[in-house]
């Protein structure tokens, strides 16, 4: 599973020219699953999102959470974050990108594991598979990227 956070000072998803959904400050988190992703990556990644401390504090070190200043999520699905681009050719494989059935089930359970640990009506999401527009204003910039497997 791999994960792309923004920090953001707002952010919009926007589909079929109207706006899905919108957050102010928080997090935009795209989302990526893989094959053989389970619920424990989910959950192990969901958690760690919402403990991240990369907002400024009074002394302008990062050291804030979204609970810490009242954050928001919007997670976008996105299965191109599970690529392979390691052929000579330029066009990428997502061959390792998990199936859509599998994979929808696994970004409802980050959703809902961040809403369990944020609150109601603070995580936001776009339509799974859908062609959305996305709209930041990324603060700082700040990026990171999130991965975790699980081996068995």
């Amino acid at each position: 599973m791999k994960l792309v956070i923004q920090r953001v000072n707002e952010a919009s998803v926007t589909i079929e020219g109207k706006i899905h959904s919108s957050i102010g400050k928080g997090f935009l988190v795209l989302v990526g699953i893989q094959k053989g992703d389970t619920e424990r990556e989910v959950i192990y990644l969901a958690n760690k999102t919402c403990e991240l401390r990369i907002f400024s504090d009074e002394n302008e070190k990062m050291n804030l959470s979204l609970k810490d200043v009242d954050g928001e999520i919007l997670a976008i699905s996105q299965f191109t974050l599970i690529n392979d681009s390691k052929k000579s050719g330029n066009r990428p494989s997502f061959v390792l990108a998990e199936e859509p059935q599998i994979a929808k089930k696994l970004y409802e359970k980050f959703l809902s594991v961040c809403e369990e640990d944020l609150g109601a009506g603070k995580i936001k999401s776009g339509v799974f598979a859908a062609h959305m527009k996305i709209k930041l204003e990324n603060d700082g910039p700040v990026t990171l990227i999130l991965e975790k497997r699980f081996e068995e």
